[in-house]
């Protein structure tokens, strides 16, 4: 008579195998003071890793106000590195865009005059260092025919990159009731434009712009203070408060701040500031993994081999606070098992790293080896299991997901 494993034995294993588990607690010397800040939504990133060193209502929705410009910009910069635009490239300034965003509407403006043709370069100088609406709108028309449809575009790239909550109903940031963007969605765009498009990203840290004989100063606070500060931008509407999107650079560390909704002008530099200087004082590197370590392995299914090895591309590193005895955790969570073939290099999986209660890191990890398709007798014996315990395994990945 044939023995069966036993269905609880067999949950057990797509269990350990689903998510596997490591901790280090370092020395612990003299705990690091907690920060506090006024902004109501904030989050601090270091570059390198996309840690979170701190946040604060970091997925709460709120007006992004012209930090909706960063939006799109990235728009524009995909454009750009597609070969689709280039600086040379002319827009029109309709009638729309010099009502809308003119110098008489109110708002930030680059002055352009109606009917008039201008190079995207200068529209662009004109978006980012000057925040004019009407660049905004000219470039959103020129680009998708409406501003609206250019919303649409900005959500596709918003999607794309990985910003799951944001919602862009227009180029400017004017208030819309959907238009809503987290602190969190910002600060991974701040990365994302910085590593993927290193030579435009500078724009972002001119610190002025001359055009149609108008000089005016980039509105980032953080440019004038000293700090290493080379982007990005600032936002403003009754309904939001203050905001901004800020970089910084110290000793090859860059740190990312978002902050929104603080009362004044004055408060929102002080804020970025104080986040940054603390984020650059406070923490260490610590490397949990190496780059192209083995971190764990995955449980295959109708393949040439039971378990796959996963290694990062990047060295798995977290800061954390100096002197500080916090746990931290990692997780490497998929989706299992994993069905065969499976080809080297792909991402199977994704290390989620928590100091304390909080996230702190989130990478993918990628199959270390082939996995082919395994022999007739071994797919029928991983189909008899599948078939015996795949309730077991759809039910677990629907808690991974929540995890």
């Amino acid at each position: 008579m044939r023995q069966q494993m036993p269905a609880r034995t067999l949950a057990s294993a797509l269990i350990a195998l689903a998510i596997l588990s490591f901790a280090w607690v370092f020395p612990k010397e003299t705990r690091a003071q907690s920060f506090q800040t006024s902004a109501p939504t904030a989050i601090l990133m270091d570059g390198e890793s996309h840690a979170v060193l701190f946040e604060k209502s970091a997925d709460e929705l709120t007006a992004p106000a012209s930090m909706a410009k960063t939006m799109t910009a990235e728009v524009v910069f995909n454009e750009i590195k597609s070969g689709r635009l280039n600086f040379d490239s002319t827009f029109t300034i309709s009638e729309n865009a010099w009502r809308k965003g003119g110098g008489g509407s109110g708002g930030s403006s680059m002055f352009a005059q109606v009917n008039t043709q201008v190079r995207l370069e200068d529209l662009l100088r004109g978006l980012i260092v000057q925040s004019g609406n009407d660049a905004a709108i000219a470039i959103a028309e020129g680009v998708a025919g409406t501003e609206e449809n250019f919303s649409k575009l900005m959500n596709e790239r918003a999607r794309a990159i990985g910003l799951t909550k944001s919602t862009f109903r227009n180029a400017t940031g004017y208030g819309h009731p959907e238009q809503k963007a987290t602190v969190r969605d910002l600060a991974k765009l701040a990365l994302y434009i910085i590593e993927t498009y290193p030579d435009l990203y500078k724009i972002f840290g001119e610190r002025e712009f001359t055009w149609n004989k108008i000089r005016q100063q980039n509105r980032n606070p953080l440019l004038t203070m000293d700090i290493g500060a080379d982007g990005l931008k600032t936002g403003n509407i009754d309904e939001a408060g203050f905001g901004l999107i800020g970089s910084a650079v110290q000793n090859g560390q860059r740190l990312i701040v978002v902050v929104n909704g603080l009362k004044t002008a004055k408060d929102r530099a002080n804020e970025s500031r104080k986040l940054l200087d603390w984020g650059f004082r406070a923490f260490e590197s610590r490397e949990l993994f190496a780059e192209g370590q083995v971190v764990g392995e995955a449980q295959v299914y109708g393949g040439s081999k039971r378990s796959l090895p996963l290694v990062s591309k990047k060295a798995v590193r977290v800061l954390v606070p100096r002197g500080d005895g916090e746990r931290v955790t990692a997780r490497i969570i998929y989706t299992g098992p994993l069905k065969a073939p499976i080809e080297k290099g792909t991402e199977v999986a994704r290390i989620q790293v928590n100091r304390g209660e909080m996230q702190a890191l989130e990478m993918p990890l990628y199959a270390n080896e082939d996995i082919q398709e395994g022999t007739l007798s071994q797919r029928a014996l991983d189909g008899l299991v599948e078939f015996g315990t795949g309730w077991v395994r759809r039910a677990f990945t629907s808690v991974i997901e929540r995890i």
